[in-house]
């Protein structure tokens, strides 16, 4: 044992070299400019490649030449004051911009149209008993919920259309619906065919999948029938033929029946995209809902709507969007809503300069941009307020 174990020593150094070992800790180094900041931003998604370079290049000086022709007319050569057209007229030696006095002068008729003007409280109330009734709607976690629901969907109607319309019973004199017009006009159509037409839809998507012969086959001609014709087909129908399918002594309002019109056409599409939703949901939580002894209508209330209609929230969205838009084609049936009213002061001869059909036609433009992405930002945080349980 001695000879193996001298045969294979290892010959150690007298003296082993020194470990240097750190005892102050140090700071983080900042990431590489690369990586990190405005800078890293900036190289990873515009100027990554020479393709990706020319291209954000371009749109950058396209946007630029863009915004500043938009600042130019609507801001530096703009018109705020005036009375008449003479404010707005073409000056030597300056570019004639927005004509914001014309919108200023006839903003009252955009927002009220006809209504008179000692009764607009009246409109005004409206709005702020609206944006308090929906703000507790649209508030996910708004303590008092149902009774909330209960005050937007049954007594507030009643309460709008006593102010809106009047009732001499309490002082308040009739309005008849021929004066109402502008931005009233627009929300009330919009708001009672967005909060009827969903409903409705939900109830035709459950008819067309029913296995009763006679509910499915009348549930697909309301729905097809609709989605077959333009808008202004579906207006035209409802103000001429809606009054033949009623008693003779039955004459319901122009404005009434368009809102039978727009609510079923939208209706339809809603119906198709909550059908969509149904079939996504998978058969076992049909099988599991049986298995609890749920029923079919109490299966479809607490189970598979709830997980339809999330599934269904951008497309309902996006139809609610289009809806809004779409009150634009009233004035076929001579209903003046928000945009009529602009056509129809835009034309007055005591603004005939040459910027205000621009001027008026950007208003619009803002008023319904602000209002469709409102509804657009509102769908994103539900949609991910909803779909908080799958992130994982």
């Amino acid at each position: 044992m001695s000879d193996i174990s001298s045969n294979n020593s290892i010959d150690l150094p007298a003296e082993l070299p020194r470990v240097f070992v750190q005892e102050k800790i140090l700071k983080d180094a900042p990431a590489p400019l690369n990586d990190s900041g405005v800078f890293g931003w900036l190289l990873r998604n515009l100027f990554q490649n020479v393709w990706q370079t020319t291209a954000s290049i371009v749109t950058i000086f396209f946007l630029g030449w863009l915004f500043w022709q938009i600042a130019e007319f609507a801001i530096l050569n703009a018109v705020w004051v005036g009375d008449d057209r003479e404010a707005c007229s073409v000056e030597i030696g300056r570019s004639l911009g927005a004509c914001w006095a014309f919108v200023g002068d006839r903003l009252g008729y955009f927002i009220y149209g006809a209504y008179p003007v000692e009764e607009r409280w009246r409109v005004n109330v409206f709005f702020f008993l609206g944006a308090v009734v929906l703000g507790h709607v649209l508030w996910l976690n708004a303590p008092f919920k149902r009774l909330g629901l209960l005050a937007a969907f049954v007594l507030f109607p009643v309460v709008a259309f006593v102010l809106l319309n009047g009732w001499p019973a309490l002082g308040l004199s009739e309005v008849t619906t021929d004066r109402w017009g502008g931005l009233m006009v627009t929300l009330v159509v919009a708001g009672v065919g967005i909060v009827a037409a969903l409903p409705i839809g939900i109830i035709l998507a459950l008819g067309r999948r029913s296995k009763l012969p006679v509910v499915r086959l009348f549930s697909i001609a309301l729905i097809e029938l609709p989605r077959g014709v333009p808008l202004i087909t579906v207006l035209f129908l409802a103000n001429t033929m809606l009054p033949l399918f009623l008693p003779a002594d039955v004459n319901p309002d122009k404005l009434v029946r368009a809102l039978v019109g727009i609510t079923f056409f939208a209706a339809a599409y809603l119906a198709e995209i909550v059908r969509g939703g149904l079939q996504a949901i998978p058969l076992g939580q049909y099988e599991a809902s049986q298995a609890l002894g749920l029923g079919y209508w109490r299966t479809m209330a607490f189970v598979v709507l709830p997980q339809a209609i999330k599934v269904a929230v951008p497309n309902i969205v996006s139809i609610n969007i289009g809806l809004f838009k779409d009150t634009s084609l009233l004035l076929i049936v001579g209903i003046f809503d928000f945009l009529s009213a602009i056509e129809t002061a835009r034309i007055d001869p005591q603004w005939a300069a040459p910027t205000v059909s621009a001027t008026g036609y950007a208003f619009a433009a803002m008023v319904y941009f602000v209002f469709c992405f409102g509804m657009s930002r509102y769908g994103s945080f539900t949609e991910k307020h909803l779909s908080r349980g799958h992130n994982n």
